[in-house]
């Protein structure tokens, strides 16, 4: 049977690959798990609880020598060395940025995924590592900030005087962006967001901020599901916008970055001179260069003007125990992908899209880069010819305002002829059922695009009302009317029932409030 090595990580990461929850799934796929002696103890995870999951303790040449070796940071030389032959590991090894990495995996007659290459589409959303690290690392920065700033987020009124609620500014509003966002205006501030990606801007709306456009005449879309390079027209304008934000907020998280490419700087050195004493900086890119002048990788520094600089890379691991379990997810479903058969036994599919994506070494064999994915995250604009090609005959327009007025007309007549000589309860329904139509035109008409799903749903429910006149033929003497009557209540309960529960989904993706820990 296939054995799982959960290894034990070297410096000051406290982050491990693999919780006791999800130690028990492990097991239920088939694999044997091996846990090395206190690999989970900085997360809070004791090796007792390993054991009570199903796990074996043991030392680090026995979970290194494992067929399976599960790791969250990339692996140094001496690490790779103790992998035993035709070995799986898996991890974030960032291959795009550590093409060496890559280079002294293939030396060896082993496989090697890449957990943070998963493509960003629909079906690995469940194994997106960077995701998860970028939730955490967003809300942990807001969590830092506030801990370095002198203020209260939220504005109050006290019997002292009035306090005024803190300005957020945050530059980026990709997964990181998003949970600052929403973590810095729960806690009351007044929170702007800036992104090149414009379809970004009803997420930060929803979340409670307010999206701050670089208006240049171009359309920055997403092909990949990450932001892409700008223009220098956006950048032109975008700093400044910097320079205007920096002299009015009090706290700034920059989360800018491009795959493979060191960060874009964002704010200049005299961005950070016109802030007031007292404000902070996070640079979440400080690991890759860095989004603003001045930051130092893990670092925190003090300007002469008294702003605070947050350099830090650690932010997932600053919150172990949620970081491990979430990371722990992440390799649990990429597994249960490569184990289909539940068997203990991993295979690789190069035909699926996923697997190839995250494959970068394959028995020794370099796969990397695999090739492309295009995920477009914006609807794709067709643009018509304006002239005709040769032969060819320009489409027939739409009805023009004479003939829309002639159909109306004629609808109408029509209307006021069956009127005039259907029987006495006839009108009356033609009459609701007109007025229904328009104001049901007009309610979907003047509501914005995001809402027609919700709004939909519920007067599709309220439509339901035909149940009652349903029920009331279902005590018909005619054996037909009765079985239409029970298919009419039927389908109608559907309606009403399903209708909510659409609803209540939809409106629950924009409400705020606590999320059950897995």
């Amino acid at each position: 049977m296939t054995r799982i090595g959960i290894v034990a990580e070297m410096g000051q990461e406290t982050r491990v690959a693999a919780t006791p929850a999800t130690v028990r799934q492990l097991l239920e796929l088939g694999y044997d798990v091996v846990v090395e002696k206190g690999a989970g103890e900085s997360a809070s995870f004791r090796d007792d609880a390993y054991t009570a999951a199903g796990a074996v303790i043991g030392g680090a040449n026995e979970a290194w020598g494992s067929d399976v070796v599960l790791k969250v940071n990339p692996p140094t030389g001496d690490e790779i060395d103790r992998l035993a032959e035709g070995a799986t590991l898996i991890g974030m090894l960032s291959p795009g940025l550590r093409p060496e990495l890559v280079d002294a995996l293939a030396a060896r007659p082993i496989t090697a995924l890449a957990l943070d290459a998963v493509p960003r589409i629909s079906r690995a959303q469940s194994m997106d590592v960077l995701s998860s690290m970028a939730n955490i690392a967003g809300y942990r920065a807001v969590i830092e900030a506030a801990h370095e700033f002198g203020r209260f987020f939220t504005g109050q009124v006290t019997a002292a005087g009035k306090v005024p609620p803190a300005r957020v500014l945050v530059a980026g509003a990709g997964v990181a962006g998003l949970a600052a966002i929403g973590a810095a205006s729960s806690l009351g501030a007044i929170v702007r967001a800036t992104d090149p990606r414009p379809e970004v801007a009803d997420q930060v709306k929803s979340i409670g901020g307010t999206y701050l456009p670089v208006e240049v005449g171009e359309e920055m879309t997403s092909s990949d599901g990450y932001a892409r390079a700008t223009s220098e027209a956006y950048n032109a304008r975008a700093a400044e916008i910097y320079t205007e934000q920096a002299r009015d907020v009090d706290i700034i998280i920059t989360t800018a970055l491009i795959p493979g490419r060191p960060a874009p700087r964002l704010l200049t050195a005299a961005d950070v001179a016109g802030m007031r004493p007292g404000s902070v900086i996070v640079d979440m890119a400080a690991g890759q260069g860095g989004n603003v002048e001045g930051s130092v990788a893990g670092e925190r520094v003090v300007t002469d003007n008294g702003v605070v600089i947050l350099g830090y890379t650690d932010f997932p691991a600053r919150l172990p125990a949620q970081a491990s379990q979430l990371y722990g997810t992440n390799l649990l479903n990429l597994l249960r992908l490569l184990t289909k058969d539940k068997d203990g036994q991993l295979r690789i599919d190069f035909d699926d899209v996923v697997q190839r994506s995250v494959t970068v070494v394959r028995n020794g064999e370099k796969t990397w880069p695999p090739p492309p994915v295009q995920v477009s995250a914006a609807p794709v604009s067709t643009v018509r010819a304006a002239v005709p090609a040769a032969g060819m005959t320009t489409a027939t327009p739409g009805l023009s305002a004479a003939g829309k007025a002639g159909l109306l007309a004629a609808g109408i007549a029509v209307l006021f002829l069956i009127n005039a000589v259907a029987p006495a309860p006839l009108p009356q329904h033609f009459t609701v059922l007109m007025l229904s139509v328009v104001v049901g035109f007009y309610v979907i008409g003047k509501v914005h695009h995001a809402l027609h799903t919700p709004l939909m749903s519920v007067t599709n429910a309220i439509s339901g009302i035909i149940v009652i006149g349903a029920l009331l033929q279902v005590t018909s003497n005619d054996p037909l009317v009765q079985v239409l009557a029970a298919a009419a209540v039927l389908l109608a309960s559907i309606n009403i029932f399903g209708g909510f529960a659409v609803t209540r989904r939809m409106l629950g993706m924009f409400a705020r409030g606590d999320r059950a820990r897995p």
